[in-house]
């Protein structure tokens, strides 16, 4: 098994953060400094460290599944400087990360886990994975903005893709996206001339915050672990109408 992969599978991190700590020199393999991207370890035989301390073989525990209505001002981080971060709030002794991020001033659902394999599928955009959000516009929001953000526009010189987007108010909107540029929903609603006042993210997959308040976490019932590990279930199913296709 590649050492990416067992660290991954051993809920340490994705594989391209395993990849990262590798290149770093944050990992040993038999007591030596393993900075070679895809070293083949046996998870029977091999003892694997990372920043000193020992990395269980894959397989030997269940992993952790945490859902959290992450409030503003939390970074979505493992660490960060004088900032709280979204770890502060699920005292946990399991090793979680985030899946994706969600700025600072943005609100809502976040998962936690240390499954590896499920971060690296969320994360990636070829998996169409949809995250939906309910936004609030300083100014009121146009039809055509509505229409151009559905149908993709250019941020930081990349075209979005197709989103489905659906009016709730004057100032307020929906929208799912299949992809998570940096900042993504502000640089798309500053492009049409209006500006983000409030940012929250109701729903990842089919994860939906449900009557959870800003700052509580609780574990994912077996079901919902068990649709977001199949591939067939985890895309999330919503009633917006796509505009622009």
């Amino acid at each position: 098994m590649r050492l990416q992969k067992y660290m991954a599978h051993a809920g340490v991190c994705s594989r391209r953060k395993a990849e990262a700590h590798i290149l770093d020199g944050r990992v040993e393999v038999n007591g030596k400094i393993v900075t070679t991207l895809g070293t083949q370890v046996d998870p029977g035989k091999d003892r694997v460290r990372f920043d000193k301390k020992p990395v269980k073989p894959p397989g030997r525990s269940s992993h952790t599944y945490i859902l959290v209505n992450k409030p503003r001002g939390i970074v979505t981080s493992c660490a960060q400087e004088k900032t709280r971060i979204i770890l502060e709030l699920v005292p946990v002794k399991q090793r979680v990360y985030p899946v994706g991020r969600l700025d600072k001033d943005s609100e809502g659902l976040v998962l936690l886990t240390d499954d590896g394999e499920l971060h690296n599928r969320l994360s990636h955009p070829s998996h169409d994975h949809e995250k939906e959000y309910r936004v609030t516009t300083l100014y009121p929001i146009k039809d055509q903005a509505l229409e151009t953000m559905a149908g993709g526009m250019v941020i930081d010189g990349t075209r979005t893709r197709k989103a489905k987007v659906r009016r709730l108010g004057k100032n307020e909107f929906r929208i799912i996206l299949k992809q998570g540029l940096n900042r993504q929903i502000r640089k798309m609603v500053g492009k049409t001339g209006n500006r983000v006042e409030r940012l929250l993210r109701t729903r990842m997959a089919n994860l939906t915050l449900g009557r959870l308040k800003p700052g509580q976490w609780r574990h994912l019932s077996r079901e919902e672990i068990r649709q977001l590990t199949d591939n067939s279930d985890a895309h999330g199913r919503s009633d917006l109408v796509q505009k622009g296709s």
